[in-house]
């Protein structure tokens, strides 16, 4: 349980930093040195990409006209959906396997309950449980 929590608490994190900075994808990697229309490309095949990885909250996008006549964004959007659509598709993984995990922890944690309850039953098997025995005892 604590597993998932963290997981899910990570992914959390990492995406309200990626949803929260103060400059856009396009933006940084104009500063970075990207051509303009590499840059757009990217950002829009990004989006593309993380909803094909499975993103509920990604749209696909991709500005056709551009798309099929200038060689930068096309290229930028390109390389922008295999990109995140590989890390979409990582954490969707990842997310998967924690709750696997989760599901055989609880699993094992029902199958040492009922192996404590069997063994228990066991060793009580065969006393008897007499009332004003017990009573007497005290």
């Amino acid at each position: 349980m604590k597993y998932i929590k963290f997981s899910v608490l990570s992914a959390s994190v990492v995406g309200m930093f990626a949803f929260s900075g103060c400059a856009s994808q396009t933006e940084t990697m104009i500063q970075e040195g990207y051509p303009v229309a590499y840059a757009q490309g990217f950002e829009d095949g990004c989006h593309s990409g993380k909803k094909a990885g499975g993103s509920m909250f990604d749209q696909f996008k991709k500005d056709v006209n551009r798309f099929g006549q200038h060689g930068k964004y096309t290229q930028g959007w390109s390389d922008g959906f295999r990109q995140c659509e590989r890390e979409e598709e990582a954490l969707e993984r990842q997310i998967r396997m924690s709750m696997e995990q989760q599901r055989l922890n609880e699993e094992r944690k029902r199958n040492d309950r009922i192996d404590t309850y069997a063994l228990e039953s066991q060793a009580l098997r065969g006393i008897n449980y007499d009332a004003k025995l017990l009573n007497t005892l005290k």
